[in-house]
């Protein structure tokens, strides 16, 4: 079984009108909820053979974050093709997943992590994949396991195994209103 796990970059700010959108930076919620899930990533053992994020500053400093949390290096590939990719883009990156990797981290935007996860777990009452429906907020994790290589993921194909939200870990890091 091979794990691919969808994290989306924590919450960012908005106080520099000026600022390309590539460039926010996090704002102070989003780097606890960064932290708390680098630690929830340690605390539940998680690890990965493979890291591919988006260069946006966002997706960088939540990665720090993580790090710090996590208390280990996850030495991502940064590829820019992730940068509000729709899901179609990110699952052609999917495909190119060396074939050795057994535990892909893809770390970017929404709606393209959001709609590559509905697309690849089939609908169903699981109260996961309800959730996930429901709303994909910053700094969440969802983690899929699936049969096969990584070059013949499809839709449908998936199986939802955790949908971590960061008001999961802390109330104070909830709700999100994006």
């Amino acid at each position: 079984m091979k794990t691919l796990t969808l994290l989306r970059h924590a919450k960012s700010g908005w106080d520099d009108p000026a600022l390309r959108d590539f460039d926010r930076a996090l704002n102070a919620k989003g780097k606890r909820a960064a932290a708390m899930m680098g630690t929830h990533l340690r605390n539940s053992g998680l690890a990965f053979d493979h890291v591919v994020a988006s260069p946006a500053v966002r997706v960088v400093e939540t990665l720090a974050g993580v790090e710090s949390g996590y208390g280990r290096t996850l030495a991502p590939v940064w590829d820019r093709r992730i940068y509000l990719a729709s899901a179609v883009t990110l699952l052609d990156l999917v495909h190119e997943v060396p074939a050795a990797t057994e535990r892909l981290l893809l770390v970017g935007h929404n709606p393209g992590l959001e709609d590559l996860a509905l697309w690849l777990v089939p609908i169903s009452e699981d109260p996961l994949r309800m959730a996930l429906e429901s709303k994909y907020p910053t700094a969440t994790l969802a983690e899929m396991t699936f049969a096969g290589d990584w070059a013949d993921l499809k839709p449908g194909a998936a199986q939802l195994t955790k949908f971590v939200r960061p008001r999961d870990l802390d109330a104070s890091l909830g709700p999100d209103e994006d």
